[in-house]
């Protein structure tokens, strides 16, 4: 084994132990790390069968991690088999659930929440309530390209392509390619 492919899994496995240790929830499931993930909160997080985090070569390798959390008891974040989330993926389930089907790639630096974590209102902006979040749901087979954000209460239907840098506020059907601020669909897919 060459000397750099040594220091690389080296330094990796030591990140990936410090932020293990770091976590305060258990992760079911058994994701292969490539890079540290962070998990917290008191609600549950489930892995399928084979799902990667972290890419190398990729921005972000070394400097990054995945932080997910399923802030409170009624909180759910599932991720299913063979998906592969490239580095610095952040996903906070604060009320109710975040799903991503099976066979998706998700780019870097994608965020995904189920809520604004406080009011609009000023009186309420140190409030946070359930029926104000709203579960997310990524289908199978999904292409989520990099600085994708998706928000609250959106559903991607399988198959689906959402081009980086968008910012995903309405459900997008399935077998398309959307983009932009906000997300729209710009074509089908053959």
């Amino acid at each position: 084994m060459r000397a750099s492919v040594w220091l690389r899994r080296a330094t990796q496995y030591f990140r990936i132990t410090f932020y293990r240790a770091l976590s305060t929830n258990q992760i079911t499931g058994k994701p292969i790390c490539l890079q540290p993930i962070q998990a917290v909160g008191r609600g549950k997080i489930i892995f399928g069968n084979n799902v990667k985090v972290g890419v190398f070569p990729s921005p972000f390798f070394y400097s990054t991690y995945a932080y997910i959390e399923a802030r409170n008891s009624s909180a759910f974040i599932s991720i299913g088999s063979d998906t592969w989330i490239n580095n610095n993926f952040c996903a906070i389930a604060e009320h109710t659930s975040i799903s991503i089907g099976a066979n998706c790639f998700i780019g870097t630096n994608v965020q995904i929440f189920d809520s604004d974590f406080h009011g609009m209102k000023i009186e309420d902006r140190r409030i946070s309530k359930a029926e104000w979040a709203g579960a997310v749901k990524v289908g199978d087979d999904v292409f989520i390209g990099s600085d994708v954000k998706i928000l609250k209460g959106v559903s991607i239907g399988n198959g689906a392509v959402i081009g980086s840098g968008s910012l995903v506020v309405k459900d997008i059907p399935a077998s398309v390619i959307a983009g932009g601020s906000p997300a729209k669909v710009i074509r089908t897919i053959e």
